[in-house]
Protein backbone atom coordinates (compact mmCIF):
# COMPACT_ATOMS: atom_id res chain seq x y z
CA UNK A 1 0.00 0.00 0.00
CA UNK A 2 1.22 3.32 -1.31
CA UNK A 3 -0.18 6.97 -0.06
CA UNK A 4 -0.51 8.73 -2.95
CA UNK A 5 2.13 11.80 -3.34
CA UNK A 6 0.81 15.58 -3.17
CA UNK A 7 -2.35 14.20 -1.31
CA UNK A 8 -3.90 15.88 1.86
CA UNK A 9 -2.34 12.57 4.01
CA UNK A 10 1.59 12.94 2.23
CA UNK A 11 2.05 15.99 4.64
CA UNK A 12 1.10 15.35 7.79
CA UNK A 13 3.97 14.15 10.09
CA UNK A 14 3.82 10.92 12.04
CA UNK A 15 6.34 11.26 15.21
CA UNK A 16 8.53 7.92 15.06
CA UNK A 17 8.59 7.27 18.71
CA UNK A 18 5.10 6.96 19.58
CA UNK A 19 3.21 7.01 16.19
CA UNK A 20 0.71 10.20 16.75
CA UNK A 21 0.05 13.04 15.08
CA UNK A 22 1.20 16.49 16.17
CA UNK A 23 -1.56 18.26 17.99
CA UNK A 24 -1.69 21.07 15.18
CA UNK A 25 -1.87 17.82 12.61
CA UNK A 26 -4.23 16.53 14.71
CA UNK A 27 -6.93 19.73 14.14
CA UNK A 28 -5.75 19.89 10.43
CA UNK A 29 -7.03 16.51 10.27
CA UNK A 30 -10.57 17.25 12.25
CA UNK A 31 -10.85 20.27 9.52
CA UNK A 32 -10.34 17.51 6.72
CA UNK A 33 -12.93 14.97 8.14
CA UNK A 34 -15.49 17.38 8.22
CA UNK A 35 -14.84 18.59 4.98
CA UNK A 36 -15.17 14.78 3.79
CA UNK A 37 -18.58 14.77 6.32
CA UNK A 38 -20.93 15.74 3.41
CA UNK A 39 -23.89 14.86 5.75
CA UNK A 40 -22.83 16.76 8.36
CA UNK A 41 -23.28 13.50 11.02
CA UNK A 42 -19.65 13.72 12.07
CA UNK A 43 -19.18 10.46 10.67
CA UNK A 44 -18.44 8.60 7.23
CA UNK A 45 -20.44 6.39 5.27
CA UNK A 46 -18.94 3.27 2.95
CA UNK A 47 -19.06 5.72 -0.06
CA UNK A 48 -17.36 8.47 1.27
CA UNK A 49 -14.57 6.28 2.94
CA UNK A 50 -13.99 4.67 -0.22
CA UNK A 51 -13.70 7.75 -2.20
CA UNK A 52 -11.15 8.85 0.63
CA UNK A 53 -8.90 6.18 0.69
CA UNK A 54 -9.43 5.75 -2.93
CA UNK A 55 -7.95 9.18 -3.62
CA UNK A 56 -5.10 8.89 -1.24
CA UNK A 57 -3.77 5.58 -1.44
CA UNK A 58 -3.22 2.47 -4.28
CA UNK A 59 -5.65 0.00 -2.17
CA UNK A 60 -7.98 -2.00 -4.47
CA UNK A 61 -11.60 -1.68 -4.07
CA UNK A 62 -12.06 -4.62 -1.70
CA UNK A 63 -9.06 -3.81 0.26
CA UNK A 64 -10.75 -0.67 1.04
CA UNK A 65 -14.28 -2.45 1.91
CA UNK A 66 -12.44 -4.58 4.14
CA UNK A 67 -10.61 -1.92 6.37
CA UNK A 68 -13.94 -0.33 6.52
CA UNK A 69 -15.62 -3.40 7.66
CA UNK A 70 -12.64 -3.68 10.31
CA UNK A 71 -13.38 -0.02 11.28
CA UNK A 72 -17.08 -0.29 11.35
CA UNK A 73 -17.14 -2.37 14.62
CA UNK A 74 -20.39 -1.97 15.50
CA UNK A 75 -21.64 -2.71 12.19
CA UNK A 76 -23.57 0.64 11.70
CA UNK A 77 -22.40 1.46 8.50
CA UNK A 78 -20.15 4.60 9.34
CA UNK A 79 -17.13 5.29 10.74
CA UNK A 80 -16.42 8.30 13.38
CA UNK A 81 -13.40 10.44 13.32
CA UNK A 82 -11.62 8.17 16.42
CA UNK A 83 -11.66 5.48 13.80
CA UNK A 84 -10.72 7.61 10.71
CA UNK A 85 -7.87 8.86 12.93
CA UNK A 86 -6.69 5.03 13.53
CA UNK A 87 -6.64 4.71 10.20
CA UNK A 88 -4.91 7.74 9.43
CA UNK A 89 -1.84 6.54 11.57
CA UNK A 90 -1.82 2.80 10.09
CA UNK A 91 -1.90 4.74 6.84
CA UNK A 92 1.22 6.81 8.16
CA UNK A 93 3.14 4.45 10.02
CA UNK A 94 2.90 2.02 6.86
CA UNK A 95 4.26 4.66 4.68
CA UNK A 96 6.57 5.50 6.94
CA UNK A 97 7.81 1.90 7.78
CA UNK A 98 7.00 2.05 11.05
CA UNK A 99 4.24 -0.58 11.13
CA UNK A 100 6.37 -2.41 13.72
CA UNK A 101 6.81 0.73 16.21
CA UNK A 102 2.66 1.50 15.87
CA UNK A 103 1.42 -1.93 16.73
CA UNK A 104 3.99 -2.67 19.94
CA UNK A 105 2.70 1.57 20.54
CA UNK A 106 -0.79 0.96 19.77
CA UNK A 107 -0.82 -2.77 20.91
CA UNK A 108 -4.65 -2.65 22.22
CA UNK A 109 -6.09 -0.80 19.53
CA UNK A 110 -4.76 -2.85 17.01
CA UNK A 111 -5.49 -6.03 18.97
CA UNK A 112 -9.13 -5.12 18.87
CA UNK A 113 -9.45 -4.29 15.52
CA UNK A 114 -7.75 -7.24 14.21
CA UNK A 115 -10.35 -9.66 16.52
CA UNK A 116 -13.23 -9.15 14.03
CA UNK A 117 -15.57 -11.22 16.19
CA UNK A 118 -15.33 -10.29 19.31
CA UNK A 119 -14.03 -13.03 21.45
CA UNK A 120 -10.78 -11.50 22.50
CA UNK A 121 -8.40 -13.77 20.09
CA UNK A 122 -7.06 -13.63 17.02
CA UNK A 123 -6.36 -16.30 14.23
CA UNK A 124 -3.93 -15.99 11.69
CA UNK A 125 -6.46 -15.71 8.83
CA UNK A 126 -7.32 -12.27 10.67
CA UNK A 127 -3.48 -11.31 10.37
CA UNK A 128 -3.70 -12.53 6.98
CA UNK A 129 -6.75 -10.38 5.78
CA UNK A 130 -5.23 -7.11 6.81
CA UNK A 131 -1.85 -8.21 5.38
CA UNK A 132 -1.85 -4.97 3.56
CA UNK A 133 -1.99 -2.68 6.48
CA UNK A 134 0.48 -3.99 9.03
CA UNK A 135 2.73 -5.52 6.43
CA UNK A 136 3.16 -8.92 7.94
CA UNK A 137 4.69 -11.72 5.73
CA UNK A 138 3.65 -15.44 5.92
CA UNK A 139 7.07 -16.66 7.44
CA UNK A 140 6.86 -13.86 10.40
CA UNK A 141 3.17 -15.33 10.73
CA UNK A 142 4.00 -18.92 10.76
CA UNK A 143 6.81 -18.00 13.54
CA UNK A 144 4.29 -15.58 15.50
CA UNK A 145 1.54 -18.43 15.91
CA UNK A 146 4.62 -21.20 16.70
CA UNK A 147 6.36 -19.09 19.11
CA UNK A 148 3.46 -17.16 21.09
CA UNK A 149 0.35 -19.01 20.70
CA UNK A 150 0.96 -20.44 24.12
CA UNK A 151 -2.26 -21.75 24.58
CA UNK A 152 -1.60 -23.73 21.86
CA UNK A 153 -5.42 -23.26 20.16
CA UNK A 154 -3.69 -21.38 16.58
CA UNK A 155 -5.51 -18.02 18.14
CA UNK A 156 -3.76 -15.47 20.12
CA UNK A 157 -5.28 -13.65 23.16
CA UNK A 158 -3.82 -10.57 24.10
CA UNK A 159 -1.27 -11.31 26.35
CA UNK A 160 0.03 -13.54 23.70
CA UNK A 161 -0.34 -10.49 21.11
CA UNK A 162 1.65 -8.31 23.43
CA UNK A 163 4.67 -10.84 23.98
CA UNK A 164 4.68 -10.46 19.97
CA UNK A 165 4.99 -6.74 19.95
CA UNK A 166 7.46 -6.83 22.48
CA UNK A 167 9.49 -9.43 20.55
CA UNK A 168 8.69 -7.61 17.32
CA UNK A 169 9.44 -4.31 18.79
CA UNK A 170 13.21 -5.89 20.01
CA UNK A 171 13.89 -7.59 17.13
CA UNK A 172 12.97 -4.08 14.93
CA UNK A 173 15.30 -1.74 17.22
CA UNK A 174 18.21 -4.46 16.87
CA UNK A 175 18.03 -4.29 13.01
CA UNK A 176 17.85 -0.62 13.43
CA UNK A 177 21.36 -0.31 15.20
CA UNK A 178 22.85 -2.81 13.48
CA UNK A 179 22.05 -0.65 10.17
CA UNK A 180 23.63 2.08 11.96
CA UNK A 181 26.41 0.47 13.23
CA UNK A 182 26.82 -0.52 9.13
CA UNK A 183 26.75 3.27 8.01
CA UNK A 184 29.12 4.47 10.97
CA UNK A 185 31.73 1.45 9.48
CA UNK A 186 31.33 2.92 6.04
CA UNK A 187 31.52 6.30 6.60
CA UNK A 188 35.19 5.81 9.38
CA UNK A 189 36.31 3.27 6.23
CA UNK A 190 35.97 6.28 3.33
Amino acid sequence: MKLKEGSFLWYLYLDKIYCLLSVRNVKALVEYFHLLDVHHNNTLNDVLFYHFLHHVTNLKRRQIMIVFNMLDWNAMGEIAFDQFYMLVCILLAQQNHLEEQFIFRHSRPVFELLDLDGEMKIGPENFHMYNFLFNIKKQELRELYSDFDITGDCRLNYKEFKLFTIFTMDKYQEMKKAQKEKEKEREDSA
